[in-house]
């Protein structure tokens, strides 16, 4: 049966790790939202097909997985680092992944338990923090850091904490903003004081990482870059693309733990 309940999750030690007690109270705030395709997530509702094609076709290719397979993923253990309500947990699970979702947030876990459960999704929630389940020695084949680094305290730390979570040939997947005028224009400017799609303040600007900063972190905890892409929104189709060259605003990475690292 799916693990799910309607009882409160108890919070974790908050001063944890990659834990910021400030970007934990700006999630809860909007928990039950999760899964409202028009409400304070619908930015994630709108990006999700493309960050699931992104992350379904790199699994692929590095675990030599047919994605026309009933359930291409089995036989994978994958964590979803900051799951929220689970928007990617749940796809990954579909198609045959052993999931563990974990999230600081402790409202955010009875939501995306509760919505597993409808969906018939046996999915293994938890309130607590990478750096916990580093501690305790759980390692996983694929690990989704999306659209988490530019809310940690540490993001060095953070990518050496994704290395320890990884089996050796294990794949980190990385998605977040770049640092520019224009990533600044679109993602606080438009996403938050235009569009309203999120509250102020959910994005501080100055946390924005650039691809090669990040690559270069991720190189300093041990881990081989392998690919990276760019998610960008069209105004005039109301769409999100995956694009090879533009990585202004919003972009994805791939990047692995050597077998022998």
């Amino acid at each position: 049966m799916p693990r799910y309940s309607a009882e409160p999750q108890p919070a974790i030690d908050i001063s944890h790790g990659s834990v910021d007690p400030a970007e934990i109270a700006k999630f809860e705030a909007m928990a039950a939202e999760w899964w409202d395709p028009n409400g304070k997530f619908k930015p994630l509702h709108m990006l999700n097909p493309c960050r699931l094609g992104y992350i379904t076709d790199q699994i692929a290719a590095e675990f030599g997985r047919d994605l026309s397979a009933p359930r291409p993923f089995d036989g994978l253990r994958l964590l979803d680092i900051g799951c929220g309500g689970g928007l990617l947990s749940e796809p990954m699970a579909r198609l045959g992944a052993t999931v563990v979702g974990i999230d600081p947030a402790a409202r955010n876990i009875p939501v995306a338990q509760i919505h597993a459960a409808q969906e018939g999704l046996e999915i293994d929630y938890r309130v607590t923090s990478a750096e916990r389940l580093a501690e305790a020695g759980e390692q996983f084949d694929v690990v989704l850091n999306m659209e988490v680094i530019e809310h940690v305290p540490d993001p060095a730390a953070f990518l050496a904490t994704s290395h320890a979570l990884l089996k050796p040939g294990g794949l980190l997947i990385n998605s977040t903003l770049n640092r520019n005028a224009k990533s600044f224009a679109m993602a606080i400017v438009g996403a938050e004081w235009v569009m309203r799609w999120l509250p102020r303040g959910t994005h501080e600007w100055r946390k924005f990482i650039t691809p090669d900063e990040l690559q270069a972190m991720q190189r300093a905890a041990g881990l081989e870059p392998v690919d990276r892409k760019g998610f960008v929104f069209n105004p005039v189709t109301w769409s999100w693309s995956i694009s090879p060259r533009d990585l202004s605003v919003n972009y994805v990475t791939a990047a692995i733990r050597p077998a022998q690292g």
